[in-house]
């Protein structure tokens, strides 16, 4: 299994707020902005901070994906 934030891209969209700007809103470190726009794992604790920003569920802005689903 792997992570995908293709929802948070979605949902940013959506709510035309820019990766930049939710980046700077919450002081999310580049490293970890990287690491999202690549499907790597980050703390469950950024997550949760992006969720309470964009008032939703956690479920609105990731899925586990299984690798053999690529």
């Amino acid at each position: 299994m792997r992570i995908s934030y293709k929802k948070l891209w979605i949902l940013l969209i959506e709510k035309n707020i820019s990766p930049a700007t939710l980046r700077k809103d919450l002081n999310i470190a580049t490293g970890t902005m990287t690491k999202m726009r690549r499907n790597e794992e980050v703390a469950l604790s950024v997550l949760l901070r992006i969720c309470e920003y964009l008032d939703c569920n956690i479920g609105d802005i990731c899925d586990a994906v299984r690798a053999d689903m690529e």
